[in-house]
């Protein structure tokens, strides 16, 4: 089945017209989508203005790296707390420091 990429802007005024009393059957026919896709999209989009969810876009796209940078310091940080702990490092023989 092919898959339709709607841009947020699209599915934003499909959503308009829903809101303006078209009905849900008709949307999915115009637009090539099911039901689900469309009640998917009310959630995540519902109530939004496109340039709202530009600014969402934007937003999503600055915290990424940030994200990635907090889990690479927590992973450093337990890696720290291991290595002062001194459970990283065990003998090779047995009874030889």
């Amino acid at each position: 089945m092919k898959r339709n990429r709607h841009t947020e802007e699209q599915v934003i005024t499909i959503l308009k017209a829903h809101e303006r009393g078209m009905s849900v059957a008709e949307l999915t026919r115009q637009n090539g989508v099911t039901e689900q896709t469309i009640y998917r999209w009310k959630v995540k989009y519902g109530g939004m203005e496109v340039s709202e969810a530009k600014h969402f876009r934007e937003l999503e796209a600055e915290n990424a790296p940030l994200k990635k940078l907090l889990a690479e310091s927590a992973l450093d940080n337990a890696a720290l707390k291991e290595i002062v702990s001194g459970k990283w490092w065990t003998p090779r023989f047995p009874g030889v420091a």
